[in-house]
């Protein structure tokens, strides 16, 4: 028997990695702006995003379903990186990702019915 999801507990996931992403991406696109991130934090920083990529993909379909409903609700691209992140069959690390595809995937605008209007 799988275990329940707390679903207020795993939207808290969705909202950090999301919150934890833009920091992440932010620091590598400007590393002079926070003389604080040393090499030290931005692990601390990569480890955190992880567990709370982790704590979605353990809740399975619910994961990814609070996922989608937070990128409907804030179609921003941390949303959408933690979207993708969770509906990937194949798990992959934040170290690993090519950071210039990602940024583009972010950058185009997504098809489908869920994505809000403007």
């Amino acid at each position: 028997m799988p275990a329940p999801v707390v679903r207020e507990i795993v939207r808290q996931h969705a909202e950090m990695a999301a919150f934890l992403w833009t920091i992440y991406d932010h620091h590598l696109l400007h590393p002079g702006k926070n003389p604080d991130m040393d090499e030290e934090r931005l692990a601390r920083l990569i480890a955190r995003l992880e567990a709370h990529l982790d704590g979605l993909r353990v809740a399975g379909d619910a994961g990814r379903e609070i996922a989608r409903s937070l990128y409907e609700e804030y179609p921003e691209a941390g949303e959408l990186f933690v979207l993708r992140m969770v509906a990937t069959k194949t798990e992959v690390r934040v170290r690993d990702l090519d950071l210039t595809k990602v940024r583009a995937y972010l950058a185009t605008p997504q098809p489908g019915s869920w994505r809000p209007k403007k």
